[in-house]
């Protein structure tokens, strides 16, 4: 069985930006994932894949939410990989929370930070499960143009819209510096029109998709 750890924030905990609830697992592109790698193990005799779900509304990179400091994903990157091991796959997809205004950062810094979480993912693995999985580093979707007018404009400053679009360039770099396999989420989705930061339930099917189709091209 090939086990793929799925670790980011809200767009990967599901928040459903008509309700502010959570989509079923159905919806979410981690459950939708699940589904499509099921289908082609059944078709192909394929070994089963199992996808696992670690999303955290408000996650950071790095970095400790003055409210929630919580939702440092370092913090919890260890014992969550010790949970799940062995872990073969990671798809690391973080940053978009650290564009909050609160914590004064650019897209370089925020990839530099993504780059802490690989490197732990790393070196922790090679000691705790003797190997190290292959790391998918997702470059976040965009901050959506009407980020002024959103629920959460009080968070994210109208300059954050400019450095999410910046992700890409700066998380290939990280990804190409640390022997990871790079993915701009950004090219096949976008932010909801509801509140300029999350995915609607097309954007989680392409992102399940073409997620899908590149997880199943390293096999």
């Amino acid at each position: 069985m090939t086990t793929i750890l799925c670790y980011g924030d809200s767009n990967t905990y599901g928040y459903d930006p008509k309700t502010g609830l959570r989509y079923p697992k159905e919806i979410r592109w981690t459950g939708l994932l699940q589904s499509l790698l099921d289908q082609h193990a059944n078709d192909s005799s394929a070994s089963p894949y199992l996808v696992i779900e670690e999303g955290c509304n408000g996650r950071t990179t790095v970095t400790d939410d003055p409210v929630e400091g919580w939702k440092n994903g370092l913090d919890y990157l260890k014992p969550c990989l010790n949970s799940h091991k062995p872990v073969d796959i990671v798809i690391l997809m973080l940053g978009t929370n650290d564009l909050k205004e609160v914590f004064h950062l650019s897209a370089p810094e925020i990839a530099e930070n993504a780059g802490i979480l690989v490197d732990t993912i790393q070196s922790f693995t090679a000691e705790k499960q003797g190997f190290i999985p292959k790391i998918v580093l997702v470059s976040p979707p965009h901050i959506g143009e009407d980020m002024p007018n959103s629920v959460f404009s009080g968070a994210f400053a109208p300059r954050s819209i400019e450095e999410s679009k910046q992700f890409a360039e700066y998380y290939h770099a990280v990804a190409a510096s640390k022997n990871c396999i790079f993915f701009d989420a950004a090219t096949c989705v976008v932010p909801s029109k509801e509140d300029s930061l999350h995915l609607t339930e097309e954007g989680h099917r392409a992102l399940a998709e073409n997620l899908s189709q590149l997880l199943l091209s390293l096999a």
